[in-house]
């Protein structure tokens, strides 16, 4: 692989996940710039013309098969997984149906799981970097995230032991952990009616640095994530959050 300056992702192959959400969209069009052949897998086709387009369901072993066989067939190798695919709920365990709970189980959790375990025999043929999708909720809890706050929490015990059993391979797996990223998701977990602007708003302020997230903040850490000046970097759970973890505070509204 040969890497350059301006380019220092060139010639890599990178698959993400969730690659076509506002996120996801990001994470695509960053290492894209960065020299990488990238692949977005999602349901719904929405990308950036430079960024090639699977179907995938990460809820489907038969899917990561069929997804991880493309690669093989097209470029016998993976270097980059950025698994970003998530759904949330905003409920309280008791509100919370046993259907609602294995369904975002089987997005934010099965779906790291069966993307990461059909990518492995590729990426150990040349090292590379898997990047899961933690939340600043897997440390903390927001009120009427019960589900969403466990899916993470295991999300980031499974990146560790990943990290573990596949360090040795040149793998190395890492996690992120986003704070209040500012897309429609945010939105709508605020609300709707006359109140939502004034929580939005009031959230915002809390915030060290009194700005909220965006997509391309969370792409520039996959970007370091997966290029080799993250070298020495496995196994860790990075928090992106713009310090609203670093400090015990009330919103006042």
């Amino acid at each position: 692989m040969n890497a350059s300056k301006d380019r220092p992702l060139r010639d890599r192959v990178a698959v993400v996940t969730g690659g076509c959400g506002g996120i996801g969209q990001a994470i695509c069009e960053r290492l894209r710039k960065e020299g990488a052949e990238v692949y977005a897998a999602d349901l719904v086709r929405q990308t950036h013309p430079d960024v090639k387009y699977l179907e995938h369901d990460v809820t489907c072993e038969q899917s990561a098969i069929d997804l991880m066989q493309h690669m093989q067939s097209h470029h016998d190798r993976i270097d980059i997984l950025v698994n970003a695919a998530g759904i949330e709920i905003e409920k309280t365990i008791e509100e919370t149906t046993l259907d609602e709970w294995n369904r975002i189980f089987a997005i934010n959790v099965t779906g790291t799981f069966l993307t990461s375990k059909y990518a492995l025999a590729l990426m150990r043929k040349t090292g590379g970097s898997i990047i899961n999708f933690g939340s600043y909720d897997g440390f903390i809890a927001d009120p009427r995230l019960s589900a969403y706050c466990a899916t993470k929490g295991a999300v980031h015990a499974l990146t560790r032991a990943m990290a573990c059993d596949h360090g040795p391979e040149k793998i190395r797996v890492n996690a992120i952990c986003p704070g209040f990223i500012d897309t429609p998701m945010l939105k709508g977990f605020f609300g709707e009616g006359s109140d939502s602007e004034r929580y939005y708003e009031a959230a915002r302020e809390v915030h060290p640095i009194r700005r909220y997230g965006t997509p391309e903040d969370v792409a520039n850490l996959v970007f370091w994530l997966a290029g080799d000046e993250a070298g020495y970097a496995t196994g860790q759970l990075w928090v992106l959050d713009g310090g609203l973890t670093a400090q015990v505070q009330q919103m006042r509204l």
